[in-house]
């Protein structure tokens, strides 16, 4: 039996989800910005729903739902909030960003996303797994032309994409009038390229606030800056 991932205000169980809880949904969820207090939060492919826990431990949101495809996921998912001491906030959605998109017609204050992507240049056998790694899910432009239907006027767009695909990434959000106003670079230790970048977008356009997280100087030796990110949820931080 898989152990829950225990945070310090809640654990997570993630047997059944092929995309287990890892530093990019962590980041993501510690880094996105709640400083507008978000009355509405939505999470796209919630997987464990790992996000929109974190979210319901850091802000005052009264809606956070969730949205996720893969069934066993979304059971999970559902198991995961109603365990939380934030069930009463918490709703997962069964359905595809396509469905979502043309039913819902509510707008969400604060959208966030750790999207299927491309870490390895092959498919394995795991068609689950493959669902939550590869972009053929969920192809960036699809998403970009959802969030911009789903977010409100003044809301904020958060997500986490390989390094990459930022360039591209940020002239598909254009396209849909969606601008970046800060980013964050990840690198695993000083000596190795970026990896990861965490991008916020809005629909109004101004200067971009770039800057950079190291994870850890040597093995296990973990940043400042990544330590006081990440505290608030990491039992050993």
């Amino acid at each position: 039996m898989n152990k829950p991932f225990q945070f310090k205000e809640f654990s997570v169980n993630q047997d059944q989800c092929a995309m287990k809880i890892g530093t990019d949904g962590v980041l993501l969820g510690a880094w996105t910005s709640i400083e507008s207090n978000p009355f509405s939060v939505l999470d796209i492919g919630a997987g464990t729903g790992v996000l929109s826990l974190m979210l319901a431990q850091r802000c005052d949101a009264q809606v956070i739902e969730a949205l996720e495809i893969d069934d066993k996921a979304y059971e999970q998912c559902v198991e995961n909030f109603e365990q939380s001491s934030w069930n009463d906030r918490l709703f997962c959605y069964h359905a595809s960003l396509d469905e979502f998109a043309e039913e819902i017609e509510d707008t969400y204050d604060l959208i966030i996303c750790n999207p299927p992507f491309y870490s390895e240049d092959y498919k394995t056998e795991n068609v689950q797994r493959d669902l939550a790694r590869f972009q053929d899910a969920m192809p960036f432009d699809h998403l970009l032309e959802s969030v911009a239907t789903l977010l409100s006027e003044e809301g904020s767009f958060s997500v986490v994409i390989p390094f990459s695909e930022e360039k591209q990434f940020i002239t598909l959000a254009r396209q849909v009038s969606l601008f970046p106003n800060r980013v964050l670079h990840i690198k695993g230790n000083p000596s190795v390229a970026i990896k990861r970048s965490l991008i916020e977008f809005t629909f109004t356009e101004q200067d971009v606030d770039i800057s950079e997280l190291i994870i850890e100087t040597t093995r296990h030796n973990y940043t400042e800056d990544y330590i006081n990110l990440t505290q608030d949820f990491y039992l050993k931080m």
